[in-house]
This record gives structure tokens, sequence and C-alpha cells, in this order.
């Protein structure tokens, strides 16, 4: 009898410890279908950053031309993010990136039934980035070069008759060479989106677009509807310039500007000519030969009665600032509604200068009515008139690019007057002027309806041609702010 009781004795603590165990097990077990791996072996928070699953999103670029029209959303483009030094990222068959650089013991495949996409992040990760490291994620479309692409141009100069004014669709004149239509701008380091007519209209739906500025902002306008219609008549497009004040006065040639209006959209797209951006007052409004005021100190009257009905406003102005045009036009520099009296002014660069700073204060003052409101400023178009001026005999009958290496780089300060103005406010800049200079090719020349004898135009640009640049830029720019806190793409 004694010597079952420590046999007893034993298979009881062997039963307890059983008992203990399948309790532990069953808790483990729980635990894990709960919260897999983490809860049972923490991770470090770096590595539950990278693993998580709403941590994991879509390419910004594919949901950014993916997604439906939106004007609320903040959008910043960024370049991808880097990895250290010898680690790189790669695409799996299935159209996955792969993420290189991670901990051993985090998987690197991820499934195509989780997301499409997927972005990766700096490891480790930093906390705050600052602000000129976000500045090198943004795409300086200023620098790169002009290349060839056969499928230039994007629209005809022989069919687009309705917007293209005829003087300037070199197709239509006697020019024999049209290989300047053939190329377009490529940033070095980054991608320009390509423009879509459709989807330009659906980024700006129920929106207006505004170009005000000189000639060669009618220019650019006009190449504007040429993107948008592929160069088609498009007889639904509807002349609203009545709605803007938009009409020809009597005995004018022409209104002073032209509005139309995509309807499947409610997208309008005008332009107004002001040479000076700044405003024109008569002296005499009874007498039709009266002299003017050109309030240096104060917006043109149009864009000021109407900023409240715009979306987007392209701005430009420069070749009208010179002594002949001033008296041709009978303007008279005003400030503080008085005749100017400053001799500084007399140097019509300082005042396209002081006019420039004055416009971008006044919009920047806007921005805090009209939170939404994107305004740009361009910067000068680029003459080429080589051995003499407009009025002297100067030419441009160069066929091809004016630099063998077609490349702009480290360009700056192009238009000084529009890059301080805008900086430091909300206005932005349109920097066309390096990517410009190189064509030459591309300009009017000799070809000039209705031409003077020896009279070239090295001034206006060919169409097709660089203003389709120019809104291609100014595309990209809508699509992808640049960071000085602005409120929305388009």
């Amino acid at each position: 009898m004694k010597t079952g009781v420590p046999l007893l004795g034993l298979r009881g603590k062997q039963v307890s410890l059983a008992l203990i165990a399948l309790v532990c097990t069953t808790f483990i077990v729980w635990g894990w279908e709960r919260a897999p791996f983490p809860i049972v072996f923490p991770v470090d928070e770096r590595v539950r950053r990278l693993i998580r699953p709403d941590y994991l999103h879509e390419n910004r670029l594919e949901t950014l031309f993916l997604a439906g029209p939106s004007l609320d959303t903040p959008s910043v483009m960024e370049s991808p993010p880097s990895l250290p030094t010898g680690e790189s990222n790669s695409i799996s068959a299935n159209g996955l990136q792969r993420v290189s650089g991670l901990p051993p013991n985090v998987t690197k495949d991820f499934s195509v039934e989780s997301i499409s996409v997927i972005t990766t992040e700096k490891w480790p990760p930093p906390e705050v980035e600052n602000s000129a490291a976000i500045e090198k994620k943004v795409c300086d479309y200023t620098e790169g070069k002009w290349i060839q692409d056969s499928r230039r141009p994007i629209y005809s100069g022989n069919m687009c008759k309705r917007w293209l004014s005829e003087m300037w669709a070199c197709r239509l004149t006697q020019r024999p060479d049209f290989s300047y239509e053939k190329y377009r701008w490529q940033p070095d380091n980054c991608v320009m989106p390509n423009f879509e007519g459709e989807e330009f209209l659906l980024r700006m739906q129920n929106k207006t677009l505004a170009f005000v500025g000189d000639s060669l902002g009618r220019q650019q306008f006009q190449s504007m509807m040429c993107l948008i219609t592929g160069g088609k008549d498009s007889p639904d497009v509807q002349d609203v310039g009545k709605e803007y004040g938009l009409v020809r006065a009597p005995g004018a040639i022409r209104p002073d500007g032209w509005a139309y209006r995509f309807p499947e959209t409610n997208t309008t797209v005008l332009y107004y000519w002001s040479a000076s951006l700044c405003e024109i007052e008569p002296l005499n409004p009874g007498n039709r030969s009266t002299d003017f005021a050109m309030h240096l100190d104060r917006p043109a009257a149009f864009l000021r009665d109407n900023l409240y009905r715009f979306d987007v406003v392209v701005l430009n102005t420069g070749h009208h600032w010179n002594r002949g045009k001033l008296n041709a036009n009978r303007w008279h520099m005003y400030v503080n509604g008085q005749p100017n009296e400053d001799g500084k002014m007399r140097d019509l660069r300082i005042a396209r200068n002081f006019t420039v700073h004055s416009v971008a204060k006044w919009l920047d003052k806007q921005f805090v009515k009209y939170p939404k409101l994107r305004v740009f400023m361009r910067t000068l178009s680029p003459r080429h008139f080589f051995n003499g001026d407009w009025d002297s005999g100067g030419r441009c009958d160069n066929t091809k690019l004016l630099s063998e290496s077609h490349n702009v780089s480290h360009i700056r300060a192009s238009d000084p007057a529009v890059e301080s103005a805008a900086r430091g406010t909300r206005v932005e800049c349109l920097d066309i002027t390096g990517i410009s200079e190189l064509r030459d090719e591309s300009h009017i020349s000799k070809y000039i309806l209705r031409s003077k004898v020896d009279s070239q135009d090295c001034l206006h640009w060919c169409l097709p041609g660089v203003p389709d640049t120019w809104n291609e830029l100014l595309f990209a720019q809508l699509l992808f702010p640049q960071p000085k806190n602005l409120p929305a793409k388009i």
C-alpha cells in the first residue's frame, strides 16, 4: 500500500502540468487568431509601419489620372521614395513593386489580391521631412531638352481654322518646312503628362480658364483651344463672349477678347487683351482720339471685375513695354491716380517690374476670398531677331534648333521681374523663357501674310508649335502643384 502513494503523487503533478500547458496553449492560439505574430513576437515600430495593410497605397500618378475629376484635394507630385545606397526596387511579373532593403524577417512580396501597385518608403522612414527635401521631389520642368517625336503635332494647322488665326497657321502660308512641329519638350528628371483634351475638360469641369495678356497670350489661348478640340471645328462649343463683354465695338477690327464654353463639362476658356496688365483709362472719354492713363499700380479692370468668375488665370506682359508702343497707344504712366513723376520709371524695364509686382501683390490678397483660385504669371516669350530688329531688317531664317544639344539646364532669372513678383506669394510662375530660347526656327519668320518688304516676324510663333508646349507645362503644373502653400490640383 505504501509503495502506491508516491506513484499517485507523481501522476497528480503530471496531470497538473498538463492542464497548465493546455491552458497556456489555448491562450496563445486565441491570441494568435486575434492578432497573429506582433502580439506574441513584438515587431519594431519601423517595420510595423512597412507591413501594415493601411500603409500600402496605390501609385499616385495612376490614381491621379484614373480618378474622376476633383478640385478639392491638395496634391503634390512626389518623386519615388528613395532607399538606402545599394538597395533597389524591382517590378515583378504580376505588376507589383517588390520592396528591397527591409529586415530579413519581413516578407518582400505582397499579394495581388490586396493591392495593385505598391510604393515604398525610406528605410528607416524619416520622422519629418523638411521643406528642402519636399522641394527636391517636385519636378523642375524647365530643365530638359527638345526631342523629336513622330507623334507630333497634336493637332493639324490645316484643320484648326475656327480657333487659329490664319496669320499664325504656318501650314496656310508659303512656308515649305514643318520639321519644327515634330519636337516635344522632355524634362530631365520626370515625365511630362501627355495633354489630353478630354482629360483636361474633365479636370476643369464647371471651371473657367482665363488668359489675360498681349498677342503672345492670345497665341497661347488659341493653342489651348486647338489642343482641347484636337484641331476640330467642334460645333457644339458655344461662343459666350457676350457674357464677359467681349464683343466687337463699333469701328473696331476685333473684340477685346474671346470666350468659349464646352457644354458637356461646362468648361469655359477665354482670352482678354491686356498688353500691360494694368488699368488703361481714357483721359477724355468723350473724345475718340483721347490719350489714356496707364495706371501702373492698378490691375486691368477686366481682371479686377471678373476674377470671381475664374478658377485658373494665366497672365503675361512684356513686349509692349517699349517707347514706340506707348507712344502709338497714347499711354501715359500714372501712379496713385496722378501722372508719374518718378524719373526712374522712364526706364520701362523698371516700370514693367513695378506693374508686375503691383498686380502680384493685389492678386495675393484675393486668395483670401478665392482660396481655390490658381494664378500663373508666364515669363517672357523670347524674340529672335538677328542682324537687326523688327523694323531694321532683323531676320530669323534658321530652320534647325538653335542649340546642337537641344538642352536647357540651370537657366535661372529668365524673367527676373515675374520670378521676383511671384516669390513669397501664392501666384505661380509659368517659366517658358529658357525652353523657348532654343526654338528660333519656329517663328513666323518671313512667311507673313500681307507682309511688308523685308519684314519678318521673329516674335510670334507658328502654330502648331512652341506655345503648345507652354500649355503642356501649364497642364502639368495644374495637375501637380508646387509645394508653395497651394490649395488644390485640378
